[in-house]
């Protein structure tokens, strides 16, 4: 079994402060802060050939796309990829749940973000009936020991879990609903879902509880208002893949100065 013996007790979703919030200008100053910072990260794991992976999960309209589109804005795409996770179709469909993750790890000085993951296991397909009891069941102790391998083998990991309330989702469902550009992501299952809210309230909480490891915690956030829950994920991610990375930036190469000066001296 997963040694859990460091765990404290476990965040439940109905504890969380919906009310937290933050001010336009504190909002600017630690964005630009937490931005800063992923471009160090990025430059350091070009050097260093390490990597990293960021697990998005939370409620439908919690603000994933925000932060991640934050987050991507100042990233190499060559070093940096965004995983939209969606219902297994295909082949997927008829392997092991995690072979399709697998197949998307970052390699060497890369970063990875999976928007929703392998928790859909115990999460959509629990609830929707997807996976049986006991699928779901296997499926905690084997997303502790697939996260424990990454770690092992030199792979940082950062998990965010947003949450918002009804009433906030709702506004945010009427929002897309009327905005051209973002009706898109609205969609009858959004609604289906929220007929659904205990039975995934209970199953997150259960996620929460049983997957939350030293070696790959999860970081859970209200998210009622987005701009404190992008910049408390940013930094919470940024914190997570800079530990024990140098960040100071490499140093200036004196013979490509020199190439340099000669180019201006003409």
């Amino acid at each position: 079994m997963t040694d859990m013996s460091h765990k404290k007790s476990p965040v439940r979703l109905a504890d969380l402060d919906l009310t937290t919030r933050i001010d336009e200008q504190d909002y600017e100053t630690r964005l630009a802060d937490a931005q800063t910072c992923f471009q160090q990260i990025h430059q350091a794991y070009l050097k260093t050939s390490d990597d990293g992976v960021v697990v998005f999960e939370g409620w439908d309209a919690a603000g994933k796309g925000g932060a991640i589109r934050r987050m991507a804005s100042v990233m190499d795409p060559r070093g940096f990829r965004v995983w939209p996770i969606g219902a297994p179709t295909g082949r997927d469909a008829e392997r092991h749940y995690m072979a399709r993750f697998w197949e998307r790890l970052p390699a060497e000085g890369e970063i990875a973000v999976f928007d929703r993951s392998w928790y859909g296991r115990v999460l959509v397909e629990r609830v929707e009936g997807l996976a049986t009891e006991p699928e779901w069941e296997r499926a905690y102790e084997e997303i502790n020991a697939f996260e424990k391998q990454l770690v092992d083998g030199g792979t940082r990991i950062a998990k965010v879990f947003l949450y918002i309330d009804r009433d906030e989702q709702l506004k945010r469902f009427e929002k897309r609903l009327h905005d051209p550009l973002k009706r898109w992501k609205l969609s009858f299952e959004d609604f289906r879902n929220r007929d659904k809210w205990d039975d995934y309230e209970r199953a997150a909480d259960e996620m929460l509880a049983r997957t939350d490891t030293a070696w790959a915690p999860w970081h859970v956030i209200p998210a009622n208002q987005k701009k404190f829950a992008r910049v408390a994920a940013l930094e919470a991610i940024g914190a997570r893949l800079s530990t024990g990375v140098d960040l100071s930036p490499t140093p200036l190469d004196p013979e490509l100065e020199a190439r340099f000066l000669r180019e201006t001296a003409g």
